[in-house]
């Protein structure tokens, strides 16, 4: 007895260590069985629908429809001239107000469709039997999903995710109207791919994207709420609030993508090694990227320049525009933008002019001839450099002799203004301007060298 069961171990070693495991393609067979099953089952439900409406009441209810459509579209071209200059006359109103009327005015005939369909239905339900307005109710509930799908999708700015979740939104409500939501959500849960222990289906895909599109609209939403709270906050610096509103947006929109994947039964403790290495390869292939992160860092720690402070770097000079995390926008007077990475703020020589303060001193030269009174030249251009409109009056401007030059007595004047952002050079400009208007009306000359040319080859002839 012993020997025949030790043969038959032998003889068959699987049956002996348990049952064995479905292979690759035993899973595949069983799928592709459950979603033909599945897709049998709708179109059988499909084809019932389809044998239904050749039912004279069926069918009637799609005429009454129609007739309500053609309603509502007459309707929408009698009202939509009379509300569109209604809508032009409201111009004081908020922008959001004009946005939704816009989209009312667009909609006009499904609006006008649903107020007329809903009382219908609710009029024959009470006159006749209900089964005789079940599908004026499945058009109805149709109509009023869309709408409010299109209501709610408009607080999305960006088009291509706007887009997305309305169509998703659209499929999913049809689906539900016609109470078919089990049999498709089991058909995309059968599409599936098994990555080791992780099992992806078309459902999975499908409720990561719309949890993670809701997540992060809210992220969205609340850090533009928190953005404009911090910049009324006038007791943060710029560049603080600049700081407190980039770690708010990474935290929430990490916080939204974690909390996604999560909820979508992802497993996120098997990414770790993978990120570590993507990490360490992005590292060396990102050094200027990482670099010009980390000096934005500083850059905004250490308060070193500001949105609004007037820089110069090389020959680029103008002022902050915006503190990006890898550059920085500087406008110049003559409407150029420069986008400057934050490691060449950081690494090279940057002169700001109003660091500590606004003030900024301005130096020109200029010269008078020597038969001018040297006392009363500097009372005048301190008094033209007075008259200019940007100078400052109570940070006095000075005029000093700077030397004697061969043929004129060499001054410099020095003055303050408070708006660096207005331009230096046309500063300047009036300043010369207002001392040349002051010379002329004092007779004070400006001289410029004079030279005598001899003709040496005719001045022999004539010898």
């Amino acid at each position: 007895m012993e020997n025949e069961t030790t043969a038959a171990t032998n003889a068959n070693p699987m049956e002996a260590s348990g049952p064995a495991e479905p292979d690759v393609g035993q899973v595949s067979e069983v799928v592709v069985s459950e979603a033909q099953e599945i897709a049998l089952s709708l179109a059988g439900k499909a084809q019932v629908f389809l044998e239904g409406l050749m039912r004279p009441w069926n069918a009637y209810q799609i005429g009454i429809a129609l007739v309500v459509f053609v309603v509502a579209h007459l309707l929408a071209s009698f009202f939509a001239p009379r509300f569109n200059n209604w809508m032009r006359s409201r111009e004081n109103w908020p922008k959001w107000q004009l946005r939704f009327l816009l989209l009312v005015y667009r909609r006009l005939r499904l609006f006008f469709f649903v107020l007329m369909i809903f009382p219908l239905v609710w009029v024959m339900r009470e006159v006749t039997w209900p089964s005789r307005t079940y599908i004026l109710g499945i058009i109805a509930n149709l109509a009023l999903a869309w709408i409010v799908i299109t209501i709610v999708t408009r607080l999305i700015n960006n088009g291509f995710l706007r887009t997305l979740v309305r169509y998703a939104g659209w499929t999913w409500a049809t689906l539900m109207v016609l109470g078919i939501t089990e049999e498709a959500r089991s058909l995309m849960d059968s599409v599936a791919i098994e990555l080791g222990s992780l099992r992806l289906s078309l459902w999975t895909v499908a409720q990561a994207v719309f949890t993670l599109a809701v997540l992060l609209f809210l992220a969205r939403f609340v850090s533009k709420s928190m953005a404009s709270g911090v910049r009324r906050n006038e007791d943060i610096s710029p560049s603080m609030q600049v700081l407190v509103i980039k770690f708010a947006q990474v935290g929430l929109y990490g916080l939204a993508l974690f909390v996604g994947l999560r909820a979508t039964g992802v497993d996120l403790t098997g990414l770790a090694v993978l990120s570590g290495a993507i990490g360490v390869g992005l590292g060396f292939g990102l050094q200027k990227v990482v670099s010009n992160l980390v000096s934005g860092v500083i850059i905004l720690l250490d308060k070193s320049i500001k949105p609004g402070d007037v820089i110069s770097l090389g020959e680029t000079f103008g002022w902050i525009n915006t503190l990006g995390a890898r550059y920085t926008s500087v406008v110049t007077r003559d409407g150029r933008e420069y986008l400057i990475p934050n490691e060449d703020l950081i690494t090279g020589q940057v002169v700001n002019w109003s660091h500590s303060d606004d003030f900024v001193r301005l130096d020109i030269f200029f010269g008078t001839a020597y038969g001018d009174d040297p006392h009363k030249v500097r009372a005048l251009a301190i008094e033209a450099a007075k008259g200019v409109e940007r100078v400052l009056v109570h940070k006095a401007p000075v005029c000093h002799i700077v030397g004697f030059g061969d043929s004129s007595v060499d001054y410099i004047l020095r003055f303050w203004i408070k708006d660096p952002t207005g331009g230096l050079t046309n500063i300047r400009g009036n300043v010369y301007l207002a001392l040349w208007d002051k010379f002329q009306e004092n007779d004070i000359s400006i001289p410029f060298p004079q030279r005598e040319v001899r003709m040496l080859g005719d001045a022999a002839e004539k010898g």
